[in-house]
């Protein structure tokens, strides 16, 4: 989840490490004695890392979670953390620190004006490919204008390098041994085209991935083109009338099968030789090591 490049992660580092302890004690049974030891591994590695005022805070306003959990506005440890948070973030700004923690927190809290209407409960109870925390303040968060700026902010954040490591890749095959004299800029804004034009690919191959599911609800026509072998012949079936039928159970079309060129381009030893390269032969000596080898062709 935090190494993928479609959806900001912060909110849901902390929120999914907790589904995953939960889990763990589901799966053995609530036997303390059995998860205990995996739970304080879990614990151990989270300390000063993955659960610090920065997740919490970010836990708290992703509204997954909070929609879900109506007691998890009522815990100590988060509520200690998100106003650490906003007094680090609003250091010395009483007035703003006020506004936001008295008056526009406690609308999300109790989910009041926009907050509160169906859409916004309904928006954000699957976590999908389309469900984007920070939107979805952009959508609802209008009678928290402060709140709202800062909800996106950390929503929008990442919590992994994997990114930086892409966008290294994508800087070492634009910069390189031939094409070394770009000016900064240059180079920055031909990386900056390059890593998005490859993200906006990768999401629209992700949207437009589809696959035909024959569902069971689809079983009463897939009967229609299933063969009983024993009360007919295999070899008087005609294949063409097969593969419509099975056509028409998952609702494909002709048109969307994959097309093979009608051009093959045939490769030669040629075209892998560069211009500049030299076939080289060199003569190796060899010393004797004083071991006289014979060669016996033709006995037994």
């Amino acid at each position: 989840m935090v190494d993928a490049d479609w959806k900001p992660s912060m909110g849901f580092v902390y929120g999914e490490i907790k589904v995953a302890k939960e889990e763990i004690m589901k799966v053995l049974g609530g036997n303390e004695k059995a998860y205990k030891p995996i739970i304080d591994i879990i614990t151990t590695k989270m300390k000063g890392r993955l659960d610090s005022k920065l997740h919490l805070t970010a836990y708290l306003l992703n509204p997954y979670y909070h929609y879900k959990d109506s007691q998890l506005q009522h815990d100590p440890d988060i509520m200690d953390a998100v106003l650490e948070f906003f007094d680090t973030l609003l250091f010395g700004d009483l007035e703003m620190q006020r506004q936001v923690v008295t008056i526009e927190l406690p609308k999300y809290k109790q989910k009041v004006d926009r907050f509160g209407v169906a859409l916004a409960h309904s928006s954000c109870m699957v976590n999908d490919a389309d469900f984007d925390p920070a939107s979805w303040w952009g959508t609802f968060g209008g009678s928290t204008p402060h709140l709202t700026k800062i909800a996106i902010r950390i929503l929008s954040l990442t919590s992994s390098s994997s990114g930086c490591e892409r966008n290294w890749s994508t800087f070492e095959a634009i910069h390189t041994k031939k094409r070394n004299r770009l000016e900064t800029s240059r180079l920055n804004n031909l990386v900056y085209v390059q890593f998005n034009a490859n993200l906006m690919e990768k999401n629209k191959k992700r949207k437009d991935r589809t696959f035909g599911v024959l569902l069971a609800n689809d079983s009463h026509t897939a009967q229609e083109w299933i063969v009983d072998c024993d009360d007919h012949d295999v070899d008087q079936v005609d294949p063409k009338s097969v593969m419509e039928a099975v056509d028409e159970a998952l609702g494909t079309d002709d048109n969307q099968a994959p097309q093979k060129s009608s051009r093959t381009r045939e490769l030669f030893d040629e075209d892998f030789e560069s211009v500049d390269e030299e076939q080289v032969f060199e003569e190796c000596e060899y010393e004797s090591d004083g071991v006289q080898i014979l060669e016996e062709v033709g006995e037994d």
